[in-house]
């Protein structure tokens, strides 16, 4: 880490970045001892226990808010978040989200000098916000499994996973109006429902790509600043308005949160086609037999090669993606680059939301979680 001569911070990790996520890290050229390794145990370590700590903080306020909903939806609700099975019998350590947005919420609380107290409802709303994504997503998608458990439109239908989905939504506004400091209630309330209206617009336009033959790399990285960018900035911007932060934080916060929701996008794409499903705990290649057009897949199909030439056949055709040729597809889509250029823009979306940060902001606990979201393995 250093200081660059504009007061911005420097994270010497761009060519760091994609060699180690592209798991080559023989290759990758040393960096600097002031700079974390990419598999610096005590980072992950730092990262991994404010997962555990926000998760903690906002579960009894997840619970009160579900609570306050009536049967069969808390029912629902508290399935979704792994708390009881199908008929409302409580489970003991149910498999939950990684909370990386909540965990957010309060790092960026605390970098701007506020505690976690100060933003533990605004960490909550988030988290019921992405929850209500979740639960429309596996509907859109027709997602059988969360958490290696049936999802809920699995287990009580469309309509009522999408109004368990809708009532999570309202819950997140309430949870934030209640709970955030009166001196800026009005405005997170503002934030996140504008970032719901651009969350619905990215995954509006990530459904609508499936049925296009090309997107432009662009295009995508619109949607994506949509889809996951959104919520992660609304996030980050919270937690500073709540620690009483002026405008110029809040809005560096707000772009260090936009640009880490990219990374984490990109890193996702290309989890899902070279991952190690037994680590990941997903299907092989989900992505590439639902034909979708992830960013290592755009950047195959427009690369004017070979191989991506030959992609465009398998994706386009009109043949079944069965394992086979979704195994051919990940071997063209690496051949023509869209590994490469993956990692590579993410790397660059790192550098970019460590450069938001300004250097005066006690920044480590977001710096931990960005190097999780950068080197995850699922």
């Amino acid at each position: 880490m250093r200081q660059g001569p504009d007061g911005k911070r420097r994270w010497g990790l761009s060519r760091a970045a994609e060699a180690t996520l592209a798991g080559h890290t023989e290759t990758c050229p040393r960096a600097p001892e002031s700079t974390p390794r990419p598999h610096d145990g005590s980072v992950e370590h730092r990262a991994r226990k404010q997962l555990i700590d926000a998760r903690r903080a906002i579960e009894p306020i997840l619970r009160a808010a579900v609570a306050s909903l009536s049967d069969p939806l808390d029912r629902l609700a508290g399935y979704h978040f792994g708390w009881c099975d199908p008929q409302g019998v409580p489970i003991a350590g149910g498999t939950q989200g990684k909370a990386l947005r909540p965990a957010l919420t309060i790092a960026a609380a605390t970098a701007c000098g506020g505690s976690a107290e100060q933003a533990v409802h605004a960490a909550a709303a988030v988290e019921l916000l992405h929850n209500f994504s979740l639960v429309h997503d596996d509907v859109m998608d027709t997602d059988p499994m969360r958490h290696g458990r049936p999802t809920v439109w699995r287990v009580w239908g469309e309509t009522n996973a999408t109004l368990l989905g809708d009532a999570l939504q309202a819950l997140a506004l309430a949870v934030l109006s209640d709970g955030a400091p009166e001196t800026v209630t009005s405005e997170a309330v503002i934030r996140l429902a504008r970032a719901t209206v651009t969350l619905c617009r990215g995954q509006y336009e990530d459904c609508a790509f499936e049925g296009r033959p090309l997107v432009s790399v662009d295009e995508y990285l619109t949607m994506a600043a949509g889809k996951t960018g959104a919520l992660l900035g609304c996030a980050c911007a919270l937690g500073a308005l709540c620690a009483g932060a002026d405008h110029r934080m809040v809005s560096a916060m707000h772009t260090f949160g936009i640009e880490l929701g990219l990374v984490f996008q990109l890193v996702d794409d290309a989890i899902d086609i070279w991952g190690d499903p037994a680590v990941t705990g997903k299907p092989a290649h989900s992505d590439l037999i639902h034909r979708k057009q992830s960013f290592p897949v755009v950047c195959a199909l427009t690369s004017d090669t070979g191989p991506g030439r030959e992609l465009a056949r398998i994706y386009h055709g009109r043949h079944p993606m069965t394992p086979a040729r979704a195994a051919r597809a990940a071997d063209l889509i690496e051949e023509a680059g869209g590994r490469q250029r993956t990692l590579r823009r993410a790397a660059t979306a790192l550098e970019s939301a460590v450069e938001a940060l300004p250097a005066d902001t006690a920044a480590d606990d977001l710096m931990a979680l960005a190097h999780l979201v950068a080197y995850r393995d699922r």
